[in-house]
């Protein structure tokens, strides 16, 4: 594992680097005052463009024609009926570019089809939500402006470039604040330098776990339980600098996510790491898709909103096999997570036997979250088949029987 092999795990992160001189230099124009609003919205979508021909190519034009469907339909299809317009687009576009591009025979040290596919991915959340902000009158349509005046902010929001190839999800609410308020709002580079160095410590770790484990002889591959969890944690370790590096970016702008907001702050990550509720892993792991998915699909379903949201997730993700299998297991996982915490912690009275429930728990949730990663990051189906085959399998399967012993004794407790 070398500094190098950062590239390929986060193919977005050279051009996320790349965009930080602009950033800096669009919140010192908005800060002196050079830069009006339509300038702002402006510079910033003029930014996306051009940092999606950039790191996309050709390919930018799969994410360009989805994003000027969403504000046509915005723009003229009534509040009512706009998020199920934006929200079928949205998904059969993502879904065709998915299906179309992994069918291909592409270059694998290409990685402009893969950053594309992500910004599309990033796209769907943020028209879904903008179109959802509307139907339920949260964001209301200034219907006196001129078409373009109403147009330019949609764009802006959807386009912008410290958030087209990553970070946590904001409302067009907050956006159009930032946005209006970026020269006022002190965005010292204190915080944004913090991430990157926080950035750095991350991959100097990743780094440093998988030199000190290359050495080590033993079982090797999916086959064995330590390459599984050991996988796992090093792609913990990517997601978490790739979120970091994204907020920092964002920061640098001005427009960096409020308290609780972003995807991984310092309590967020001690939690992901100490945690023994698999619940309390699924809510807290990339917090901002969470929210998005609670209240586009969870808070929607009126029948197994848990199982209908992690589906959702798979067809999000993409629909390989890996990414099917991966969260349908989370589903279950969770499920079972809800109903047998409160049969477990009945047995656990005295202060040893909690201390052994926790540990007993926390360790089942690393090595279950371990199998659940590598699952939905596995390409090829006979790899997943030897993961399926493994001893790694065990405990997923005994969740799994566990939740068809409790499901009718005891209400699930949430």
């Amino acid at each position: 594992m070398r500094w190098t092999d950062l590239l390929v795990l986060l193919p977005a992160a050279p051009y996320q680097l790349a965009a930080f001189p602009f950033a800096a230099l669009f919140h010192h124009l908005c800060a002196s005052g050079h830069l009006s609003l339509t300038a702002r919205y402006i510079f910033l979508l003029a930014g996306g463009c051009l940092l999606a021909s950039t790191a996309m190519g050709s390919y930018a034009v799969l994410l360009l024609i989805p994003a000027t469907g969403s504000v046509l339909i915005l723009l003229f299809v009534s509040p009512a009926h706009a998020h199920t317009w934006v929200f079928a687009l949205q998904m059969s576009w993502q879904t065709l570019c998915h299906l179309g591009l992994n069918r291909q025979e592409l270059d694998p040290q290409d990685a402009r089809p893969a950053v594309a596919l992500s910004a599309i991915m990033l796209l769907t959340q943020k028209a879904t939500s903008l179109a959802l902000d509307i139907h339920e009158g949260l964001m209301p349509l200034q219907l006196g402006q001129g078409l373009l005046q109403r147009a330019l902010p949609f764009c802006s929001y959807l386009l912008f470039f410290p958030a087209l190839l990553g970070g946590p999800l904001c409302s067009f609410s907050t956006f159009r604040a930032r946005a209006e308020s970026c020269g006022a709002l002190p965005r010292p580079l204190r915080a944004a330098g913090q991430r990157c160095l926080s950035a750095v410590a991350l991959q100097g770790l990743r780094v440093g776990l998988a030199g000190g484990l290359a050495g080590r002889q033993g079982c090797a591959g999916l086959g064995c339980l330590p390459p599984v969890w050991v996988r796992a944690l090093l792609l913990r370790l990517a997601y978490y600098l790739h979120w970091v590096l994204d907020e920092a970016l964002l920061e640098v702008a001005g427009f960096g996510p409020e308290v609780g907001q972003g995807d991984l702050s310092v309590r967020d990550l001690w939690t992901l790491e100490t945690t023994h509720r698999l619940a309390v892993f699924a809510r807290t792991w990339n917090k901002s898709t969470s929210r998005w998915l609670r209240r586009l699909v969870f808070q929607r379903c009126p029948a197994q909103p848990l199982l209908a949201t992690f589906a959702f997730s798979a067809w999000w993700h993409g629909l390989r096999p890996g990414q099917v299998f991966g969260f349908l297991c989370w589903a279950v996982m969770v499920e079972t997570d809800y109903r047998i915490h409160p049969f477990l912690s009945t047995w656990a009275t005295s202060q040893g036997m909690k201390l052994l429930y926790r540990g007993t728990t926390w360790v089942f949730t690393q090595l279950i979250v371990a199998y659940i990663l590598v699952a939905v990051e596995t390409e090829s189906f006979p790899m997943l088949c030897l993961l399926w085959t493994s001893c790694n399998s065990i405990l997923p399967l005994s969740y799994g029987l566990a939740l068809l012993l409790l499901l009718a004794k005891k209400p699930k407790q949430n």
